[in-house]
Order: C-alpha cells, then structure tokens, then sequence
C-alpha cells in the first residue's frame, strides 16, 4: 500500500508541473494530456475537431503564438518545436474530464478522474493559502500600529533628554544699573 502511494505522489508532482496558468485559469496542453492518456496528440486533436460541440470555451481553447512565445520565454516549455509546430489547445479543468468522455478508453476515464482530483487539491492549497495570506495582512497591519506607537514614545522620550533650550527669565534681585 505504502508503495503505490508513493508512486500516486510521483504522478501528483508530474503533472503538477504540467498545469499551467493562462488567460487567468489554470490549464493542460494537449500534448501533456496525450502522454498522459497514453495516445498520440495528433490524435487527441482529432478527437477534440470532431467534437467541437462538446468543447465551449470555457473548456478549451487554442493558444496564441504571443502566449506560445511568452511560455518558451519563460521557460514553461523548452521550446516552439516541443509542441508539435501547432498552435496546442489548452484544456481547463472541465476540458479535462470532457476529453475523457470523446477518448472513451479506460485509461483515459482513470487519468481524468486523477487530474481532477489534482486540480482539486490545487484549489483547496489555494484557498488554504489565502487564509495565510489574510493573517499575515492583519498582523503587518497590527505591527505597523505598534510601530506608528513607538516612534511617539521615542520622540517623547528625545524631548524628555534634551529639553528645549529657551531663554530663561532670571529670578531674584536686580541691580537698578
């Protein structure tokens, strides 16, 4: 048992690295996902054409050169030529489970429900991070307060050491000269 977990953490962490942020939603390319479903991206591309129906843009949609350059730039790909020399179809979480229903193999049914879980663990470190995120807002806030305090105390504390020097009025008896 404690190896097959093992190798589910593997999976995990593979595909991970394979998920993408694009156009503000978290994305698959076709040709990750066909070594994945164990098929060729050519042929998930088929598939994907002939049911274009099943695919609204919400779930799919197909990469601009712009985006391509900017992922080659960055290091996201190794380059233009791992793609295929195709513009990629980028697949969103919902695309991912539609294109296990167009594959209609085994595998591809148990490698959807796998990536779905993925995404799902995704969004729930997300939220967990947020939570995060919010607390430590909320303590810099508190510590910028107590800041803004202890700067005051320090300049009452300066006035305290070095009191103004102003011309004293002297007191007692005065010669009439």
């Amino acid at each position: 048992m404690a190896k097959s977990a093992k190798s589910i953490t593997v999976i995990e962490e593979s595909v991970i690295s394979k998920i993408y942020y694009i156009r503000k939603q978290k994305v698959m390319l076709d040709r990750d996902l066909a070594v994945l479903y164990g098929v060729k991206a050519i042929r998930l591309r088929e598939q994907v054409k002939r049911n274009l129906n099943r695919f609204p843009t919400h779930f799919m949609f197909r990469l601009t050169t712009k985006e391509v350059e900017t992922m080659v730039s960055q290091n996201a790909i190794p380059s233009t030529q791992h793609l295929g020399g195709a513009l990629p179809y980028a697949f969103t979480e919902h695309g991912v489970l539609m294109l296990a229903n167009v594959l209609k193999s085994n595998r591809a049914i148990e490698v959807s429900l796998r990536l779905i879980e993925i995404f799902v663990k995704l969004r729930e470190m997300l939220l967990t991070q947020k939570d995060i995120l919010l607390k430590l807002e909320q303590l810099e806030n508190k510590v910028s307060s107590h800041d803004e305090n202890i700067q005051m105390i320090f300049e009452a504390l300066k006035q305290l050491l070095h009191p103004p020097t102003a011309p004293r009025k002297r007191i007692g008896f005065k010669p009439d000269n």
